[in-house]
Parts: structure tokens; C-alpha cells; sequence
């Protein structure tokens, strides 16, 4: 796993390349830890094939210590495999969860979509 970062305007967006899985988890944790607290983050899990309970686990935390610190998060471009787990344990419930950068983008430049309702 890894993690590949860039900003766009005042918007910092990480894609993940690579499995969210027990094996990984702790890389994963490591860099979101790092991004808590950046004001806007964009998740593009494009590059995520799998997804485990162990990596559901971690974007969860660290989507829920990021509303905390007031920032606003958007995660998309999900594979449909990784979609499938996301809508399952309603991660749209906690941020917008899109088919595309520039629609992450949009989400969080909108007042009323910076995030999902609580």
C-alpha cells in the first residue's frame, strides 16, 4: 500500500494504490493519521482493488478524527468491488462518497456538501 499525494487549489487529495487489508493497515493508519487534520482531503481509492474489515476499519477512524478536527472529506473513484463494501457499512452516511475527483472536488467546495449528514 501506498500513498500518493497532491493539491489541487486549497484541496489535498491522496490516492491509495494498493490492498486495505490486515497486512496494510498500519501504513494506511500511519498516513491518515498524517492527514487528520488538512482542512480538505479528497480519498481517491482508485487504486484500491480490495478492501478487508481491517481497512474499513481504518478509513472509519480516521474519517470520524477528521470531522472532529473540522475538516471536510470526500472519498472517490471506488473500484465497484470496494464500492460494494462502502455502501455497505454506509460510509456515505459519514462523507460524500463520488465517482470522480472533480465531483470530490465539487462536493467540498459546496457550503452544504462538506460533509454527510450525521
Amino acid at each position: 500500500m501506498r500513498a500518493v499525494l497532491r493539491n489541487v487549489g486549497h484541496v489535498t487529495i491522496c490516492q491509495v494504490v494498493g490492498n486495505l487489508e490486515f497486512l496494510t493497515v498500519d501504513e494506511l493508519r500511519a498516513v491518515l493519521d498524517d492527514l487528520v487534520a488538512v482542512p480538505r482531503l479528497v480519498l481517491d481509492l482508485s487504486g484500491v482493488a480490495f478492501v478487508d474489515s481491517s481497512g474499513i476499519g481504518a478509513l472509519i477512524g480516521a474519517l470520524r478524527r477528521s470531522r472532529e478536527t473540522g475538516s471536510a472529506v470526500a472519498v472517490c473513484s471506488p473500484r465497484p468491488s470496494v464500492n460494494r463494501v462502502l455502501d455497505l457499512v454506509g460510509l456515505d452516511r459519514l462523507v460524500p462518497v463520488v465517482a470522480n475527483v472533480e465531483q470530490a472536488l465539487a462536493a467540498l467546495a459546496a457550503p452544504t456538501g462538506l460533509r454527510a449528514a450525521s
